[in-house]
């Protein structure tokens, strides 16, 4: 079978899945499980119109390889450093021996609540990126502001975060405006639409660094189909706990891709 080029790869959507630490190993397998049999025959996958990307804690990323396999596995947090004496880390080369594709970086409940710097988070993407792993990188505003303010925002986080990294750089953006995390609704569409274009516009024909910029922040069924033209794909959290609200985004991805440029 010969190999997708990047451009191909990146005309589909990215759905990625953060099960942050809310289930057991136990019940993370259960729900891998029923999503790998609900996704076994879906069309967006089968016809490769949506890239599926799961995130699971560390335990359990071997097990959820194996069971979401053909599907993206990646983990939620990688270490800056490289493989050695650095008690407690999980380094970019394990997670890739593993077979890891991605490696989630910088989201805000990190950077409050671990008190992750800049200089750390580009650490971490430039490690991702040593160890062949995509970095998805979280960008976002704290408080909610005009759209043009917080795509500036957004950009100077991506900025930052791949400063470490001297070469060409090959990121997923999720925006996800630190307001909307957690919240009973999104943010709204129209400030979603826009930010996520000027973000897009900014690295369009960029030859040092490519984007693909998808929306999280209390992402759910209903969404993708109002922000499609503008976005890369959705980034969602606890509405993907149940495998059928995933199904849900899944079947608008196959509905929007028609829009999709």
């Amino acid at each position: 079978m010969p190999t997708k080029t990047s451009t191909e790869v990146h005309s589909r959507f990215l759905v990625g899945v953060s099960l942050k630490t809310y289930f057991t190993h136990a019940q993370t397998l259960t729900w891998a499980k029923a999503v790998a049999e609900l996704c076994s025959k879906h069309p967006t996958l089968e016809s490769e119109v949506v890239e599926l990307l799961v995130l699971p804690s560390y335990p359990s990323i071997p097990a959820l390889i194996d069971v979401m396999s053909p599907h993206a596995v990646g983990a939620q947090d990688i270490s800056p450093y490289p493989m050695g004496a650095f008690t407690g880390e999980v380094s970019g080369e394990e997670l890739a021996a593993l077979g890891c594709s991605y490696a989630e970086i910088g989201h805000a409940e990190r950077r409050t609540l671990m008190a992750e710097s800049s200089e750390l988070i580009a650490a971490k993407t430039a490690a991702a990126v040593q160890a062949g792993l995509t970095p998805l990188v979280c960008v976002g505003e704290s408080t909610h502001t005009s759209a043009a303010e917080a795509a500036q925002a957004c950009i100077g986080q991506v900025e930052q975060a791949r400063s470490a990294t001297p070469g060409r750089v090959d990121l997923v953006v999720a925006y996800e405006p630190h307001w909307a995390i957690g919240a009973a609704q999104p943010a709204p569409v129209s400030h979603i639409r826009e930010v996520c274009r000027l973000v897009r516009e900014k690295y369009r024909d960029d030859s040092h660094t490519q984007v693909r910029v998808i929306y999280g922040g209390s992402a759910g069924p209903g969404l993708l189909s109002a922000i499609a033209p503008d976005v890369d794909g959705m980034f969602l959290g606890r509405f993907a706990h149940d495998p059928n609200a995933l199904v849900a985004v899944l079947d608008e991805a196959l509905i929007a891709s028609t829009t999709k440029p």
